[in-house]
């Protein structure tokens, strides 16, 4: 059985980047830390992270070749801390979103262990191009 790839349907010239993009969201496919992705209005999304135990200085937020990578990682201040029980887990973690082109990173603010990243779809504008026939 052969396997379909977007190279081979003849109309669709120039996805080979879509396809490499998909595959390589399909394996940043941890579940740590949940999130949300909600769309907030026609042409912009908010992406949720739950990072309680985080603070500011703990997450970074970067772009790296169209891909919103958010990473997390606590100090650990347990050194001069005496624990009789440790149930909460200081990790590190990395969540990446893949963004299409034209999508446009806005404001980050954490509120009550919620990390909101607003992002905004710029509208593209619809060109009209006439293609001159020249005679043989």
């Amino acid at each position: 059985m052969t396997k379909l790839t977007l190279g081979s349907y003849p109309h669709m010239l120039g996805f080979e980047q879509l396809e490499r993009l998909l595959e390589r969201t399909a394996k940043t496919s941890e579940g740590y830390p949940p999130f949300n992705i909600e769309q907030t209005s026609d042409f912009s999304y908010r992406i949720t992270l739950a990072v309680a135990g985080f603070s500011e200085d703990d997450l970074s937020i970067t772009m790296e070749d169209r891909q919103l990578v958010i990473r997390g990682r606590q100090s650990d201040d347990g050194a001069e801390r005496v624990f009789l029980h440790r149930g909460i887990a200081s990790r590190q973690f990395q969540r990446s979103f893949v963004l299409a082109d034209g999508v446009e990173v806005g404001e980050a603010k954490i509120e009550n262990g919620l990390l909101h990243v607003d992002l905004t779809v710029q509208r593209p504008e619809t060109v009209v191009q006439t293609i001159k026939i020249k005679k043989g």
